[in-house]
């Protein structure tokens, strides 16, 4: 069954005609799951079967959660003949032949996002601002590889003017596929950094990955490139040996068509003065820091190329917010006053931690406030992240952090070049460091948390909110005992 007033997103005989499955009974999904602890009511289940974990042994699950059917491979023993199945050759093939019929059924303005940062960012942010001019699909969190992508895709909706796609990628050949899955009328690259460097030899060998994204650009399509990047015109190369001869670039560069003139960089948001097509433009970003007018330059850029309204994308910015992990700021009550929390915790990068720091350091403080860096592990810089984390001490000094706080074995580095007087505790883990951290700040704090996903700094920000919750509990009245 369907959600109540949920639209058919898949029936059983399209599944069936795309996957050359079979099922016993027929049934309409609105919705498509991987995972049977968030279905909702009405999605179709697939059940993918990993290295750690297999789909198969949650498909009860899925269906007593109202799961409209399950997509498997291999029969269940607890399920009766009559339960919603739809039998497949193997799932993980069929999802991909999902996602690609999905594709060839749209007639939405497709975009695919790709960059060594941003990429999340710019996907949220032009759902954000297309959302407005059309029904607007886009790949949930970071759904960005073999498996995200033809999921994203699976689930958008038939109606849908407009698609917006991440693709990731750790190592060379991975963005390309991905690429043909997509189709994308616009590819865009952000950037090209010094990230996922445990895998690349070079920068440049990066910049080629990167580049695997105009292999499925459709005919007449368009590439969106940052033209103040090193690799610009090797991006450029690459997009016209594709058969691309549509650019937008954007940047400080005067050949930007999307350029920036100026910024107001404030601590919860920035002004932004450009020129798209010679056309003067200024706007609010409702996210902080120089890497967001980046961004939202870029934006723009994307919205050009796809045919919309840039001038209402701009406007719509003003209210843009950051995702949980990604820049939320929260306010959090504590004795004597609150402290200020910038939870960067999602994922980090050389760049993105020298952004962060920034954002930090443009912190108006109070008078007893202190700018406190909470710092875990970036991960995959393989040989060189002995260096990078100890680099990291210039950005902290340049941005006047008052107070660093460290957790991983490779921000050990870090930690062991900080000057005493701004080294607040190292930690193995940031389970090891949250008590360092809770016990240290006081009223006026503003404190960034950032790290690598696989460094877990989030539960350090779960545990500075919950300060709040203290603080509420401690100042709440005595129940009275009653004494008779």
């Amino acid at each position: 069954m369907t959600a109540a007033g949920a639209q058919a997103l898949w029936t059983s005989d399209e599944a069936i005609a795309v996957t050359n499955g079979h099922c016993a009974v027929p049934w309409q999904a609105s919705g498509v799951s991987i995972d049977s602890r968030t279905i909702q009511t009405g999605d179709l289940f697939v059940a993918l079967q990993g290295p750690h974990h297999d789909g198969h042994d949650y498909v009860d699950s899925a269906l007593q959660r109202n799961a409209a059917a399950a997509m498997v491979h291999a029969q269940s023993k607890t399920l009766s003949a009559s339960a919603p199945l739809l039998m497949v050759d193997d799932t993980m093939t069929a999802l991909q032949s999902l996602g690609a019929a999905s594709r060839d059924r749209s007639a939405a303005k497709i975009i695919a996002v790709t960059g060594s940062v941003g990429k999340t960012g710019v996907k949220e942010a032009l759902k954000f601002v297309l959302s407005e001019q059309g029904e607007t699909h886009a790949s949930v969190g970071s759904f960005n590889n073999h498996w995200g992508v033809p999921l994203s895709l699976a689930r958008m909706a038939k109606e849908a003017a407009y698609g917006v796609f991440e693709i990731g990628m750790n190592h060379p050949g991975e963005i390309e596929p991905l690429s043909g899955l997509v189709r994308p009328h616009v590819a865009v690259i952000t950037t090209v950094e010094a990230v996922h460097s445990e895998f690349f030899k070079t920068t440049e060998a990066i910049a080629h990955a990167k580049a695997e994204i105009f292999a499925g650009v459709m005919p007449g399509g368009t590439a969106v490139l940052n033209h103040d990047n090193p690799y610009f015109d090797l991006l450029t190369d690459a997009a016209r040996n594709c058969g691309i001869n549509n650019f937008i670039a954007f940047g400080q560069n005067d050949r930007a068509r999307v350029r920036l003139l100026d910024a107001v960089l404030e601590h919860d948001k920035s002004v932004v003065m450009a020129e798209v097509d010679g056309h003067a433009l200024t706007y609010h970003i409702g996210i902080p820091g120089r890497h967001w007018v980046m961004n939202s330059l870029c934006v723009l850029a994307s919205v050009l190329a796809a045919g919309g309204d840039v001038v209402s994308a701009s406007v719509r910015l003003a209210a843009l917010q950051p995702a949980k992990g990604r820049g939320q700021i929260h306010h959090v009550a504590v004795p004597g006053g609150e402290v200020t929390i910038i939870d960067e915790s999602y994922n980090a990068s050389p760049v993105s931690m020298k952004a962060a720091l920034a954002v930090l350091g443009g912190y108006q403080l109070d008078a007893n406030g202190r700018r406190i860096a909470v710092l875990g592990d970036m991960l995959e810089l393989g040989a060189q992240s002995a260096m990078k984390h100890q680099c990291l001490l210039t950005h902290v000094l340049e941005n006047d952090i008052n107070l660093a706080f460290t957790a991983g074995p490779e921000m050990s580095h870090l930690a062991e070049a900080l000057p005493n007087k701004l080294n607040g505790g190292h930690a193995e883990n940031a389970d090891q460091l949250t008590k360092l951290v809770t016990e240290a700040v006081a009223p006026g704090d503003v404190i960034t948390v950032k790290g690598s996903a696989g460094s877990r700094m989030g539960v350090i920000v779960e545990a500075l909110l919950a300060l709040q919750a203290d603080q509420e509990s401690s100042s709440s009245p005595q129940r009275a005992v009653n004494g008779g």
